[in-house]
């Protein structure tokens, strides 16, 4: 690094090692920690603040002694709940921000896209802002204007790019700001969830363009909720909680120690909750002759542990609490399970005829076992029925919630996964080696 770049590193708070960082290492973090002063108690007006002095404030620290490093030319993601300290991380890695303590070690021109029109002037022109934004990132007025024709067309602001941009949507401020980030050949580049704004098109863009920055080894720093997009796009993430490093590591091996703790903690509020509650309150209107009731519905885990939610692949029972007025030769319990969007999934039952279950009076439960939960992460509504054929003992309309969760980063589209097995098969007789395919 230049003399020049090195007293930019310590004018942001970042520290200039004269013997630089390793050259596998694009950005290291040291014991850093960053502290901000939240105000307890407002002066309002001059006179108070001249009497009282400008109110009280306790401390509060974002980061706490973080340390890790970021190989260069990986892509690495921030996971964590909101609160835990990752928007910190990812602006005083960009500089914004200057560490209370510890520091920040970055060897290569850092662009950043970190807030919504963060760096736009509203009076200026979107070309205008450009060439503001290039001068911010150190380009020269000749880099902007050999990229400016890439970086109006990334954005697709052709019609409106010599339009001030106070006028611009949210979703244009989005377009422009990422086209500029990503156009300018950045060697590490620092994506908030910003793009999440953007609409489905340009997130496709931009996902498209991110996988290209990574083939061609620029180092890529992304916050996100999506582990999905973790999962697929990182090599490495770190995982935050409440400003504390959990782990760090392999993306995936971090998103399954991250699931696993977000899982648990479910667990354990809904044992401390007790009882799997009703979706609507028991509202929901009841339907049957009664001589039988469906009193509740339950759900187990693999381990048999009555739980708040089920795991996606993992073995999982649905239990039905029952009360029955009287013996019943023939009964047949039903359930649905609909998407929180009104999409009917499935509707199993026990069977009609000869596999339906006699039923003595009292109370009981019956198991419908699944091997691997074949539904997505998401929120169900679950119908409950015992029925005679044609004649309805109870019914309950989506009147029990089922909440589904993932073990692993979920990078399969859909509401449903279909369980199966890939084989490839190449023709080998077809091709020689050192000769085209015939």
């Amino acid at each position: 690094m230049t003399d020049s770049q090195n007293a930019l590193l310590m004018d942001q708070g970042r520290e200039a090692d004269p013997s630089g960082v390793s050259g596998e290492i694009a950005i290291e973090v040291k014991n850093l920690s960053k502290k901000f002063r939240l105000a307890t108690e407002r002066r309002d007006s001059l006179k108070e603040r001249f009497v009282k002095g400008s109110g009280r404030y306790e401390e509060f620290w974002a980061l706490r002694d973080v340390s890790f490093s970021i190989p260069r030319g990986s892509t690495f993601g921030l996971i964590g709940h909101n609160g835990s300290g990752k928007s910190t991380l990812l602006k005083t890695l960009a500089g914004i921000y200057r560490p209370t303590s510890g520091a920040v070690v970055a060897d290569g021109r850092i662009s950043a896209l970190l807030e919504l029109g963060a760096g736009f002037h509203g009076e200026l022109s979107g070309r205008e802002n450009v060439y503001l934004n290039g001068a911010i990132l150190g380009l020269s007025r000749k880099q902007i204007d050999d990229a400016m024709e890439d970086i109006i067309a990334f954005a697709g602001l052709e019609e409106f790019i010599d339009t001030p941009v106070k006028v611009y949507s949210s979703g244009m401020y989005v377009r422009l700001g990422f086209s500029i980030a990503v156009t300018v050949d950045p060697e590490i580049l620092i994506v908030d969830e910003i793009i999440a704004v953007g609409d489905e098109e340009f997130q496709r863009k931009c996902y498209d363009h991110l996988y290209e920055l990574r083939r061609k080894g620029t180092t890529i720093v992304l916050v996100t909720h999506s582990l999905g997009v973790v999962a697929d796009l990182c090599d490495q993430a770190a995982w935050l909680d409440h400003g504390r490093l959990r782990a760090v590591g392999p993306a995936r091996d971090v998103i399954d120690e991250y699931l696993g703790d977000v899982n648990q903690k479910e667990a354990n509020a809904h044992a401390a909750a007790g009882e799997v509650a009703e979706a609507d309150g028991g509202r929901t209107a009841r339907l049957g002759s009664g001589e039988i009731r469906i009193t509740s519905v339950e759900f187990l885990d693999p381990d048999g542990v009555s739980s708040g939610f089920l795991s996606t692949g993992e073995p999982a029972t649905v239990r039905m609490h029952y009360r029955a007025e009287s013996d019943l030769p023939s009964v047949t319990f039903g359930l649905s399970f609909t998407h929180e969007s009104g999409v009917l999934i499935a509707g199993p039952n026990s069977g009609y005829g000869d596999r339906s279950l006699a039923v003595k009076a009292g109370t009981g439960f019956v198991d419908y076992v699944v091997d691997q939960l074949p539904l997505q992460p998401s929120t169900f509504l679950i119908s409950a029925a015992a029925a005679d054929h044609g004649h309805v003992y109870d019914y309950r309309d989506r009147a029990f919630e089922l909440r589904v969760r993932a073990q692993e980063a979920v990078t399969e589209p859909g509401i449903t996964r279909i369980y199966g097995s890939w084989t490839l098969n190449p023709n080998t007789a077809s091709v020689q080696v050192g000769e085209e395919w015939s």
